[in-house]
């Protein structure tokens, strides 16, 4: 239950506000039928999530954590040297 409570909190701040939930606010108001597009965006977090663990559990049999832990942080750091770099250029 502690890892389902950590990883709900993490998900579940990281998600509100995004670009996501809004999208799924324009579309329920749009399409003037909330629970379908509830349904839909529901199912498309839960596939997404489904290829995050299952590719995580993929690359935890082959990469030790503090590997996977340089990797993901390089990663994240070029995505934001690559943003900042747009919005300086102004492209």
């Amino acid at each position: 239950m502690r890892v389902f409570g950590a990883t709900f909190a993490a998900i579940f701040l990281a998600e509100v506000g995004d670009k996501t939930q809004v999208a799924v606010l324009l579309m329920a108001a749009e399409s003037h039928n909330p629970w379908t597009v509830f349904l839909g965006a529901a199912t498309a977090l839960i596939a997404t999530s489904l290829v995050g663990v299952v590719l995580g559990q993929w690359l935890a049999k082959r990469l030790s954590a503090a590997t996977l832990e340089l990797a993901v942080g390089a990663l994240l750091l070029l995505v934001a040297v690559l943003l900042s770099w747009d919005v300086v250029m102004g492209n």
